[in-house]
């Protein structure tokens, strides 16, 4: 049996999609991150190969599937919330350009009635309204077209009106015919977050202070639009003129149009007025035997009959819902990555990341609650230190990124004994603190044993293996865990300085219980390395 899933239920995945994001603070469900992670794009040579060695120039198409969930989990390095602020719907970005032909909405286009420039099968696929160089949208009612134009004329004049009405058509020898309908003026702010070189946002409520003036004057079934299909031959009254008040036949009221006969033919139709309604189909007959206002309409032949076409709105009428009626069954998320506010203390810079992703409902490091803080990092974390009786600084040390570190552990086997390893994430030799990430695959090498252990506070000098120092073909002594570091921030001369994490015994546990929450979105890209100077701009398209 023939079926389809229509452009509707698309459009209505975006909005509950959209709908069910929720601010800072809100309790329950529904809470995003943005995430970037993937540290070592390519490879470690080590005893896992953590990454690809073609990853720089050649990023892997990501897999979906349960195990690879997994390792999009292990990759992670930091989150962003994403609010409902940061999300909108969007749609394809149509620059006006002088010399362009655009096509015009029409209720009909399918399969076998394509668009008259793009060749679409639908509407929504055609570029039948546009942006403006002042970052107003308008639609496309009207592209001049007739039977010497079929497919549109060429689009002169950028549209700069607002008003709720649309401005009559200019047929005349240096007009373009064109009749645009005035939707709204994108906000700074969303230009800001939303707009790029392929999209634009909708508003954020259609129908609130300022898009209410356009929503409300909109009209079920009012008819704005009617064209010259065929002019064929035809005479009023025996002779060239105008004639007014021809009805409009369909299902709704008050549709006239006005005709012009020029040289025995029709040259130009248009409505006789605005106040029509309730239109679900129309269509206007001139034809041998039709009276309108006492005047007697001829035409040639049967066959030569004028045509026309009668455009019927979208439910509502135009401007009644901007979702339905441009498509937006693409959302756009945004967040910001910038190490130069409040967020920074969660963000790491100096190591490379390679993933973009999205995750619904991470939880806490318990388990047991949703993870509902600004940001959050997925990392584990070492406050560092000189060990007793070293002569090393604390400055000079060096933790390499994304090389290995190690802890062995034999005196307190309520803390696990065995050997801890990891890789760093990043390291600050001015507040000591190390990030490291654990990759799986280290249980299947017997010389770490078969669990994957994690770093501790011990009371004794137990290294953390790895360190270099600043001055090549120096000697320098592994750092150890500052067993009596404990909270979020760290003294550095005169000044608290916040760390991001809760350290006990100087060990911080990520922020997030791992494997925790749904990923629903990867992307793969080229690395890209983060510094303390440099900011983020993430912006996300999913298509419904």
């Amino acid at each position: 049996m023939p079926a389809i899933i229509t452009d509707q239920y698309r459009i209505l995945n975006a909005e509950t999609f959209v709908d069910s994001f929720v601010g800072i603070g809100t309790t329950g469900k529904n809470n995003y991150y943005t995430f970037l992670g993937h540290p070592k794009p390519g490879n470690i040579t080590d005893d896992i190969g953590y990454g690809n060695i073609r990853w720089a120039t050649e990023p892997p198409n990501p897999i979906d599937n349960f195990n690879q969930e997994n390792r999009y989990h292990d990759s992670m390095l930091f989150l962003k919330k994403i609010t409902s602020s940061d999300v909108r719907r969007v749609i394809p970005r149509i620059n006006w350009q002088s010399g362009t032909i655009y096509e015009m909405y029409k209720n009909n286009y399918s399969s076998t009635n394509r668009t008259s420039q793009t060749a679409t099968s639908g509407l929504y696929g055609s570029n039948y309204y546009i942006l403006t160089s002042e970052f107003k949208v308008y639609l496309c009612i009207n592209n001049g077209s007739d039977p010497e134009n079929p497919k549109g004329r060429t689009s002169k004049f950028e549209p700069t009106h607002t008003s709720t009405t649309v401005p009559a058509a200019d047929n005349t020898v240096t007009g373009d015919g064109y009749q645009w309908k005035y939707l709204y003026t994108i906000a700074p702010a969303d230009i800001v977050k939303f707009v790029t070189t392929a999209y634009i946002p909708l508003p954020e409520k259609w129908g609130d202070v300022s898009t209410k003036t356009i929503k409300d004057a909109a009209v079920d079934g009012k008819l704005e639009t009617i064209v010259i299909k065929r002019r064929g031959t035809a005479t009023i009254n025996g002779t060239d003129g105008e004639i007014s008040g021809i009805p409009i036949i369909g299902d709704g009221t008050g549709g006239t149009a006005t005709v012009t006969v020029s040289k025995g033919v029709v040259s130009e139709i248009k409505l006789s007025n605005t106040n029509s309604s309730g239109y679900t189909y129309a269509y206007v007959r001139f034809a041998n035997g039709n009276w309108a206002n006492n005047k007697k309409l001829v035409v040639g032949t049967l066959t030569d009959e004028p045509q026309f076409e009668v455009i019927i709105p979208p439910k509502g009428g135009h401007g009644a819902d901007i979702y339905r009626e441009l498509g937006a069954f693409r959302v756009m998320v945004y967040s910001k990555f910038d190490n130069n506010v409040n967020d920074k203390t969660d963000y790491i810079v100096g190591n490379d990341f390679s993933r973009v992703g999205i995750v619904k409902d991470p939880t806490d490091l318990s388990g047991t609650s949703v993870l509902n803080k600004r940001t959050a990092t997925s990392l584990g974390a070492l406050r560092l230190k000189v060990p007793d009786g070293s002569s090393t600084q604390l400055s000079n040390v060096v933790y390499e990124p994304n090389t290995k570190i190690t802890q062995y552990n034999s005196s307190d086997s309520s803390l696990g004994i065995g050997t801890a390893i990891g890789y760093v994430a990043s390291w600050d030799s001015t507040t000591g603190v190390l990030r490291y990430y654990q990759p799986v695959g280290f249980s299947t090498f017997s010389v770490y044993g078969y669990e994957l252990k994690n770093f501790v506070g011990v009371q004794t000098n137990t290294p953390i293996t790895g360190a270099t120092h600043i001055v090549p073909g120096q000697s320098v002594d592994n750092l150890v865990v500052d067993t009596g570091h404990n909270g979020e921030s760290v003294s550095v001369g005169q000044r608290d300085v916040a760390l991001g994490q809760n350290f006990t015994n100087g060990v911080s546990d990520p922020e997030i219980k791992k494997y925790s929450g749904e990923i629903i979105y990867i992307d793969n890209r080229a690395p890209v390395t983060r510094t303390a100077s440099q900011k983020e701009e993430v912006k996300i398209v999913i298509e419904f």
